[in-house]
């Protein structure tokens, strides 16, 4: 589930793997292993991605179909 979700908010939000690098300093070859299933993030970079995104990590990882954060 996090691959769909991961590469559905990249696309919905215009979002390149360069400009998330750029963004988040996360790695580029990294970026691509998860956006083709190979490889997924830890924890620390799923709450990277989940900032960046403004989105929750359970939305992140398939736990609830709401993006929105409860802060």
């Amino acid at each position: 589930m996090f691959t769909e979700r991961f590469v559905s908010l990249l696309q919905e939000r215009k979002v390149s793997s360069y400009k998330l690098t750029k963004d988040t300093g996360l790695p580029n070859g990294t970026i691509s292993k998860w956006r083709n299933g190979i490889q997924y993030p830890s924890i620390e970079s799923l709450v990277r991605l989940a900032d960046y995104f403004n989105v929750s990590t359970d939305y992140l990882l398939g736990r609830t179909d709401k993006p929105e954060v409860n802060r």
